[in-house]
């Protein structure tokens, strides 16, 4: 077991280091990043001092080696609008887009989960047929474009619920719901295909000619059988969620990371986006971490692989 860990979390810290790889070159993409930090009118005199002040007149690998050290150190310097630590920023939203991920987490569970069991037991009847045309709709339409029809629906023509913001309660209904619809689609279409595996097993169908009540077999065999890769598949889409918050976010005008990202980038703030791009990435990686050390746990097998 601890072999299977340290091999795990060395890989979580290659993808850390990458994803502070990239975060490094991403404002690097069009050339000179002083020229995105200033107007474009701004003078030539002006430009060269900015560079020299964020020490982008030094060779590349020196400015890298000097990123990478601050970086993991949690320091990718202040913001350029307001002065703040760039990384004090997006933690201080971090708490709101926490709470939105984990309702729609949440919703998806209590939600998908007997659906796609109930599915799975009522195999080609006209509720699994719903149940699948519906998933397979709540996968392909955008989360942005979902989030606009709700607010014009139920916001601006019903009058039931807020447009946007964090004021009450009922404000989160709405990003909720439109954060919860892909994941709860992908968690009933993976539960029911799992399930129907389980169903058709042969010890299944002895439990079943001895007597055991329906609900018995579903939960207490069936779907604790089917249970170890639905398990990975809900760990990853917490992280999914986290991600998926950021665009719901800025359909909501919700005040978490995905705004305060948005924020930065309208006013060329680019290390408080650096810093939101890297908490998105080490919280993914660590789930992905945790996720394997759970499974692991549930299934020992996993470790020899």
């Amino acid at each position: 077991m601890s072999e299977f860990v340290i091999k795990r979390f060395v890989q979580t810290i290659i993808v850390i280091f990458l994803a502070l790889t990239g975060v490094f070159f991403l404002v690097r993409l069009s050339g000179d990043p002083t020229l995105l930090f200033l107007p474009p009118d701004a003078p030539k005199g002006q430009i060269e001092v900015f560079r020299h002040t964020l020490g982008f007149d030094r060779p590349m690998y020196v400015q890298y080696i000097d990123f990478i050290s601050h970086a993991i150190h949690g320091d990718f310097g202040d913001s350029l609008v307001t002065k703040e630590s760039a990384l004090g920023m997006i933690l201080s939203s971090f708490p709101a887009t926490l709470q939105l991920a984990l309702s729609a987490f949440v919703l998806s569970l209590v939600v998908a989960i007997p659906i796609g069991v109930f599915s799975a037991y009522k195999r080609d009847t006209l509720f699994d047929k719903l149940g699948v045309g519906l998933t397979v709709l709540g996968q392909a339409i955008p989360s942005f474009w979902l989030g606009l029809l709700f607010i014009y629906f139920f916001a601006v023509k019903l009058h039931w619920f807020p447009t946007g913001g964090r004021t009450t309660p009922i404000s989160m209904v709405l990003p909720t719901v439109t954060l919860a619809i892909y994941s709860m689609a992908r968690i009933v279409r993976f539960t029911r295909s799992k399930m129907l595996d389980v169903l058709k097993k042969d010890y299944i169908r002895t439990i079943r000619a001895a007597g055991v009540s329906t609900f018995e077999i579903l939960t207490k065999y069936a779907l604790k059988n089917a249970l170890l890769p639905i398990i990975t598949l809900i760990a990853l889409d917490l992280g999914v969620l986290l991600e998926g918050a950021v665009i719901t976010e800025i359909v909501f005008s919700w005040p978490g990371v995905g705004m305060q990202i948005m924020n930065a980038l309208m006013d060329r703030d680019f290390p408080v986006v650096m810093a939101g791009i890297f908490l998105i990435s080490l919280i993914y990686s660590v789930i992905n971490f945790a996720a394997d050390l759970l499974y692991s746990a549930v299934n020992p097998q996993i470790r020899l692989k």
